[in-house]
């Protein structure tokens, strides 16, 4: 047998500080012998051996070849130098979490129907149903409950046995079907049971440094307790974890009287004056998200809500909505339409901005401020008289709240904006989870979904809005919504129509195995869409597409029938629903 490569003596170079975290047993790589990268795989990866952590097997050698060997040597996508520079131009960006090598054969599982512009889309729905139907007989189970101030979430996993190597894909769902529940209901404190090492893993994966770091530092924010870090705790028995709970929520849904009402997005102000349930006014004015000064969004509010209120004789009171979390007292708990507000004049100017708007504009009249998400659902209910309804606001980015069968809310948050549908290794990040995620629903379901396609369609746009242009990996949504302009001036052009209908027919795709994947937490017999990214006959070949994905990927779902309302609805439909949430 020929002798196995040998390292060719390299010059010092200043030495890089390598995260071998992606890195696991039975991984194929490259590894440098001889001034050449040669075929090897993963035996090993130590953290005590500092200088060269990866044990590696040359491939077509003997075991008696193996060695040990630092980053320098290797080459893998899954390792990567810590404080590079990502593809949006960001230091230090935090790696993704990346799914384990040995769960990939189980849960990357190509869809029926392939999104034309997207060909590696992996739906999540369709990796839990090929995990579930897998783990079907497994005995051991994971149970988890999510405890928040009003309600607690619970599920239960199969779970593969400890010792196996498809435990690691239980290990990997588990966290993603976690994380998709806390930004379903919120959550304070994780409580776990079931296997320890599967415990043991998830409570890394869900603290500092862990895999979900973002939602750990994330959800005292949300919870309006910022002082209190979020808590994990495992429990001998899942007898010991809190039994399921919700508060539903009644809010008002008559807009009688002289109503002013704002809709905040992430790339405009909406404002309406409603008089006795007819709209007075309306109007969309762009604001920039962006900027760190308090008073330049009080401003912006105000000034957009002035010109509403001039168009009625009195105000007798004040709705609106807005992305984040709101408090029962109209407070903005924590609002990401403000990301920029340092923490400390977040809570002395932002935390009571509605309030403070509203006794400026009109004095003590009755406020209710409520998540964008769910004034999308009693959008809905307004509009077609029905519960059970999924709201869906495809704007700057995916609004999203649900009414159950009474049309009441369950008391969630719903930011499903933040919820993995994508599993493709490759996915994109987001700037929000600021690269600790890829897959999540700010690129597929709101404007981004559209416009990081433009380039692939040949949507002719400027080379700054073409996708990951550094300009289109911002927090801004400027450029966004620019881009969807010319694209949907575009879908109107017949000659240049057939290639841009690639972009609706792709994020039609998406909203399909994204309303199958809802089903599993919501009971959904209606969804209404509203939103820019659902105007004009773009919007139409994009329900159309996802109405094809329910019927071929999902025919046992109980039939859910789409709801859509004129092109003028669509813009302002939520900011019509909030004018009617307080009681006069």
């Amino acid at each position: 047998e020929a002798a196995a490569p040998k390292a060719k003596a390299k010059a010092k170079a200043k030495a890089k500080e390598y995260d071998y975290s992606g890195l696991e047993k039975g991984l194929r790589l490259q590894a440098e012998a001889e001034g050449k990268y040669w075929a090897a795989e993963v035996v090993a990866v130590s953290t005590k051996k500092r200088d060269a952590p990866v044990k590696i097997h040359w491939v077509g050698y003997t075991n008696a070849s193996d060695e040990w060997v630092s980053g320098e040597r290797l080459r893998s996508k899954a390792l990567t130098v810590k404080g590079a520079k990502g593809k949006a131009g960001a230091e230090g960006a935090a790696k993704p979490a990346n799914m384990p090598f040995a769960a990939r054969g189980l849960l990357l599982v190509k869809p029926k129907v392939v999104p034309p512009l997207d060909p590696g889309f992996r739906p999540l729905i369709l990796a839990k149903k090929a995990y579930l139907e897998a783990a079907k007989d497994c005995t051991s189970k994971l149970d988890w409950a999510l405890i928040r101030s009003d309600g607690v979430g619970r599920y239960t996993l199969p779970v593969f046995e400890e010792k196996t190597k498809e435990s690691r894909a239980s290990i990997y769902l588990a966290g993603v079907l976690i994380q998709e529940m806390i930004w379903q209901r919120s959550a304070s404190e994780l409580m776990l049971a079931g296997p320890p090492k599967i415990c043991k893993a998830l409570a890394a994966a869900y603290s500092k440094g862990g895999a979900y770091e973002f939602e750990v530092l994330s959800m005292p924010n949300v919870c309006g307790h910022p002082e209190t870090p979020f808590k994990v705790t495992i429990k001998e028995s899942a007898d010991e974890l809190p039994a399921a709970k919700d508060t539903p929520q009644i809010c008002g849904k008559d807009a009688t009287g002289c109503r002013l009402a704002f809709d905040l997005g992430k790339s405009d102000i909406k404002t309406v004056a409603v008089k006795d349930n007819e709209v007075m006014y309306s109007k969309e004015t762009e604001w920039d998200v962006t900027s760190e000064d308090p008073d330049y969004h009080y401003n912006a509010i105000m000034d957009a809500m002035k010109l509403a209120k001039e168009c009625l004789p009195k105000v007798d009171a004040i709705g609106g909505s807005a992305t984040g979390t709101i408090s029962a007292d109209n407070e903005a708990t924590w609002c990401d339409i403000f990301p920029n507000v340092k923490p400390d004049v977040y809570k002395a100017k932002v935390v009571d901005i509605f309030k403070r708007i509203a006794k400026d504009l009109a004095g003590d009249v009755p406020l209710k401020v409520i998540n964008d998400g769910e004034v999308t659902a009693l959008a809905a209910v307004q509009k077609i008289k029905h519960g059970n309804v999924m709201g869906i606001s495809m704007g700057s980015s995916e609004g999203a709240g649900y009414a159950n069968e009474d049309g009441n809310l369950l008391g969630w948050i719903n930011e499903l904006c933040y919820v993995k549908l994508d599993l493709n290794p490759k996915a994109p990040t987001d700037p929000w989870s600021k690269g600790k995620h890829r897959g999540l629903s700010h690129l597929y379901l709101g404007q981004r979904g559209a416009t990081k396609l433009a380039g692939k369609a040949g949507v002719d746009v400027p080379d700054n809005y073409k996708y990951p242009h550094p300009d289109m990996c911002t927090i801004k949504h400027e450029h966004h919504a620019q881009c969807l302009k010319i694209i949907q001036k575009a879908m109107a052009d017949p000659e240049k129509a057939p290639q841009v209908r690639k972009i609706y027919e792709t994020v039609g795709v998406y909203l399909g195995y994204a309303l199958a994947q809802y089903c599993e937490w919501y009971r959904i017999e209606h969804v209404m869409i509203l939103g820019r990214v659902s105007k004009g006959d773009g919007g139409d070949l994009m329900l159309e597409t996802a109405q094809k994905v329910l019927q071929e990927e999902f025919p046992d779902l109980p039939k859910i029938t789409f709801h859509t309302a004129d092109d003028h609805f669509k813009g302002v439909g939520q900011c019509i629903a909030a004018a009617a949430l307080p009681k006069i």
